[in-house]
């Protein structure tokens, strides 16, 4: 019996050290996320950080030194980095494709935009890739082949027209998306107050007007970024100029907007613009921020018509939050505050949505997150 009471107090031990080991281990795990810049001051291109799954930040260093590479996108299959950089040569902006091999970035191809001022890179499941170049006012559409060689420029969506305001003087591309139940691409432009609906003729390789050219926003919201719901029907449109969100939905294959929200607290008075959106994955949850008021602004989402309910606004603990981004597990929101040289973990509450600060770190100019 005594031999029998020792055998399970062993056993028992072990399986305490291995749960033990298990849960360090667990908590040790690391994932990597690469880090957009300016270069104008103490950065000197692309670095990697990691965070753990307490939420502390680290860095592992530059991986790519290239000048101005506000804006990142990875291939598909996660093995290829797009990068545009804010450099003008020939009045055309640059985007570079990159072979991700463990801590370095390997450079493949580098290929114009199709205007100056890019600003945006997005990729599709067939590596169609588009650039949104901002004092361009267009769409540039490229292609890479599995190894992240890039086309020569294949298309240029010129857009015309101008708003209501002093930036809207003329057409400015900030960004463009592929749909991701469709095939069509939104893109954005501040300068014309509008969206832009394109599709790709394959067979030409060019950018073709959708049945629906054109949408327009209210008067001097200037449309700049945006996000898909998870149930791929509604479309959320940040507007920089007027600090308000738009809800867009389609009904009998006409876009049009349902629903807007004021970004700021009705006591704020003082000049602020918003810059970036994204929902959580369980479509809960919509977060925004805001340039100037120097928050994140966390929205409940109606799963019956999408639209938003204010929950908080919490502080970035930083100057102009200009890009973020949830963790692929959601846990945690990340903060690119691009003039106080700082990256910030808030932890999200799935049940709320609230934001709760976990920790920081150094990032020199940082404009793009992306995991």
């Amino acid at each position: 019996m005594k031999k029998i009471t020792a055998l399970l107090i062993v056993i028992s031990f072990l399986a305490c050290q291995k749960t033990k080991k298990e849960i360090t281990k667990q908590e040790t795990m690391k994932t990597t996320f690469y880090v957009g810049t300016y270069t104008n001051k103490d950065s000197k291109g692309i670095y990697k950080y990691q965070i753990d799954t307490n939420g502390k930040l680290e860095k592992k260093g530059l991986v790519a030194n290239v000048v101005n590479p506000t804006f990142l996108v990875k291939s598909k299959d996660k093995k290829q980095l797009f990068v545009i950089g804010e450099t003008d040569k020939n009045n055309q902006g640059v985007i570079r494709s990159y072979a991700i091999e463990k801590d370095s970035l390997q450079i493949i191809s580098k290929e114009a935009t199709g205007g100056p001022g890019p600003c945006f890179v997005g990729i599709n499941d067939e590596n169609y890739i588009v650039t949104a170049n901002y004092r361009g006012g267009n769409v540039g559409l490229l292609h890479a082949n599995k190894s992240g060689v890039l086309t020569n420029l294949l298309d240029v969506q010129q857009h015309t027209g101008k708003g209501t305001t002093e930036r809207q003087q003329a057409p400015h591309a900030h960004s463009a998306w592929f749909h991701p139940s469709k095939d069509e691409i939104i893109s954005l432009d501040l300068g014309t107050n509008q969206l832009w609906f394109s599709k790709i003729d394959k067979e030409k390789n060019k950018l073709i007007p959708s049945a629906q050219k054109t949408l327009e926003m209210k008067a001097g919201a200037g449309p700049r970024h945006l996000t898909f719901h998870p149930n791929k029907k509604w479309i959320y449109v940040v507007n920089e100029l007027n600090n308000t969100i738009s809800l867009v939905k389609e009904k009998d294959e006409k876009y049009y907007v349902d629903f807007s929200i004021n970004m700021l607290p009705k006591e704020f008075k003082a000049f602020s613009k918003s810059a970036d959106i994204h929902v959580s994955k369980d479509g809960k949850f919509l977060y925004a921020s805001n340039r100037g008021h120097e928050s994140i602004v966390v929205y409940e989402v109606n799963q019956e018509n999408g639209h938003l309910k204010t929950i908080e606004y919490t502080s970035v603990l930083g100057v102009h939050p200009r890009n973020f981004s949830l963790t692929p597990d959601n846990q945690y929101l990340l903060v690119a505050n691009r003039d106080t040289d700082n990256i910030v973990c808030f932890k999200r509450d799935f049940k709320t949505g609230k934001l709760k600060f976990v920790s920081e770190i150094y990032a020199p100019t940082p404009t793009c997150i992306l995991f």
